[in-house]
């Protein structure tokens, strides 16, 4: 059984940081492009961060560009997302999720396979 389970949001201040974690179990880690998508209230779910499956290649939406990183530990089968200078409009639940390769637009939300449940980040001004 595939699982993905988030950890590590929670309530910040504006300019402050959060790391968020994704443990994956139930199927080979190191054959999926893994990424980060954000939903705010409202709003349509929307892509953050991917990692290619050997990490190597990153990818972020222009907002975070400079703030975020994200990285990979196949060792370990999680994720991770570095989040730095936060600002109130990074506020949203964060889920990651998982492409089987190979994979086309690892921007694109239809590509991703599997998601976790999600992890709140709020960011007060």
């Amino acid at each position: 059984q595939v699982q993905l389970v988030e950890s590590g949001g929670g309530l910040v201040q504006a300019g402050g940081s959060l790391r968020l974690s994704c443990a994956a179990s139930g199927y080979t880690f190191s054959n999926y492009v893994m990424g980060w998508f954000r939903q705010a209230p409202g709003r349509e779910r929307e892509f953050v961060a991917a990692i290619s499956w050997g990490g190597v290649a990153t990818y972020y939406t222009d907002s975070v560009k400079g703030r975020f990183t994200i990285s990979r530990d196949n060792a370990k089968n999680t994720v991770y997302l570095q989040m730095n200078r936060l600002k109130p409009e990074d506020t949203a639940v964060y889920y990651c999720a998982a492409a089987r390769v190979p994979v086309g637009a690892p921007t694109a939300r239809q590509n991703y396979d599997y998601w976790g449940q999600g992890t709140q980040v709020t960011v007060s001004s």
